[in-house]
């Protein structure tokens, strides 16, 4: 099912299809780098697995992302709850992840704008967080594209130890208002 169209990107479901494609990237160590480990095909199909009951229970989710012209998928934009082990929560964060030669095409900040459109618009909510690790400065400059706007308020990730090197995450929010003036 198409959610969200966009000049060069539909955001859809999730397809059985999706799989492989999906498990590549999860897979490419360069593309996974601001996440704690690679996933392997059996944790990627668990991956997908969580992210549809979250959409099945929240009627929103990490949606697939394909090319409009070639229908080829190249990974996922969406939001999704905050778990409540964020100190932040409850809240709805907006995140994604490409394949690696999609990324430099202005592709996250156009399906991100989308999806942050169909949150204040069709879901009615007032606000969205993204949260990265601070050294994952290209999901940064998606986020300050989008129009969001760096808190400040670096916390340490609460699933990471707090010595691991992905630990420290920076926190950006976008309200409702703040994007319609955008």
């Amino acid at each position: 099912m198409d959610l969200i169209k966009t000049p060069r990107l539909t955001i859809r479901g999730w397809q059985d299809s999706d799989l492989m494609p999906f498990a590549e990237l999860c897979g490419d160590p360069h593309a996974m780098r601001y996440f704690p480990n690679t996933l392997s095909v059996s944790e990627t199909q668990s991956l997908i697995d969580r992210i549809r009951e979250s959409i099945v229970e929240n009627g929103y989710g990490f949606w697939a992302a394909e090319l409009s012209d070639t229908r080829e998928f190249i990974g996922f934009i969406g939001i999704h709850k905050l778990d409540e082990a964020y100190h932040f929560a409850p809240g709805v964060e907006i995140g994604w992840r490409l394949k690696q030669e999609f990324w430099g095409k202005g592709l996250a900040p156009e399906g991100a704008a989308a999806v942050l459109d169909y949150a204040f618009n069709q879901l009615n909510l007032d606000e969205v967080v993204a949260l990265t690790a601070v050294q994952n400065t290209p999901s940064q400059r998606v986020m300050q594209k989008i129009g969001m706007t760096d808190t400040g308020q670096n916390f340490n990730h609460p699933k990471l130890d707090s010595n691991h090197n992905l630990a420290e995450h920076v926190l950006y929010r976008i309200s409702r208002k703040d994007f319609t003036q955008s």
